[in-house]
């Protein structure tokens, strides 16, 4: 089989999580080099561990990057435009956790789903860095709102989740506007970390069930596989064909957002983005 991704190096963030860990086999398998920027040391070495026995001839690097602790962040996207990889996939993201302020003033559900990811992402496409988003079909649960950008006042994990997800994506549409370059993905759902968030009682209930309807980890990854090697228009994204849930990945165009409010996500997400850079870069 020809390996699409030979000698390539592809860096991806939440790498060894449930979508994350069978992404970066599909990737490994594909030939690429890998880069995963992981908060988790040793899961990441477990990984690396892993992926290297079931793929001999694979080169596997990690890069400790917590997406709450923007030092952190701003160290990885350095290091990721000193050398640039081929593809960063912005997989890393975070539902239902316990809510806290970071260090940049916005709260941690926002700057992981949307903050930091965005910062890196602007960061590497000055560098040709293509960009691969994961999504999610939350984004569609809340519309955002301009007094409350990271829904700080919100307690519905699912509408704090999906506003986070409608920043990166829309913001993402408008930083790539007219070129190449970007994919918006989303895997349906899965059984991941994500979709452990119920009580322990209900969550083993519900478990089987979710096993039995909805795609493994390693089907879901699909999508995001597909979305490294084709582009996304803006407002395309790429995710299983039947109800956004099952079936082989197909791309269509979403009708979720105006244009309104659209352009003010992006102009929201440039203001971020500066500040960033103001306050971070001078340290």
């Amino acid at each position: 089989m020809e390996q699409r991704l030979l000698g390539k190096t592809v860096a991806v963030s939440g790498s060894t999580g449930g979508i994350g860990r069978e992404l970066c086999r599909a990737l490994a398998a594909e030939g690429a080099h890998l880069l995963l920027l992981d908060r988790n040391a040793e899961k990441a070495a477990a990984l690396i561990t892993a992926l290297q026995a079931e793929f001999p001839t694979s080169v596997v690097t990690h890069h400790t990057v917590d997406l709450t602790d923007f030092a952190t962040v701003k160290a990885a996207a350095d290091a990721l435009c000193d050398t640039p990889p081929f593809a960063l996939i912005l997989n890393a993201g975070a539902y239902a956790v316990p809510r806290f302020r970071c260090d940049t003033g916005w709260e941690n559900v926002f700057q992981i789903n949307f903050v930091a990811p965005y910062y890196l992402a602007r960061r590497v496409k000055e560098r040709g860095v293509r960009v691969v988003a994961v999504g999610s079909i939350a984004h569609n649960y809340s519309k955002t709102v301009p007094d409350d950008i990271d829904f700080s006042t919100q307690r519905a994990a699912s509408k704090v989740y999906g506003n986070a997800k409608r920043y990166l994506m829309f913001s993402l549409y408008a930083l790539f506007r007219g070129e190449k370059g970007l994919a918006i993905t989303h895997p349906g759902i899965t059984l991941t970390g994500i979709t452990a968030h119920y009580p322990k009682s209900v969550y083993w209930l519900i478990k089987p069930c979710m096993r039995l309807l909805f795609p493994s980890p390693k089907n879901a990854c699909r999508a995001i596989l597909q979305g490294v090697f084709e582009d996304c228009r803006e407002n395309e994204w790429i995710g299983p064909r039947l109800f956004d849930v099952w079936g082989k990945p197909k791309k269509r165009t979403l009708h979720t957002c105006t244009p309104k409010e659209a352009e003010r996500i992006a102009h929201t997400a440039d203001n971020i983005y500066n500040e960033l850079r103001d306050t971070y870069d001078r340290e």
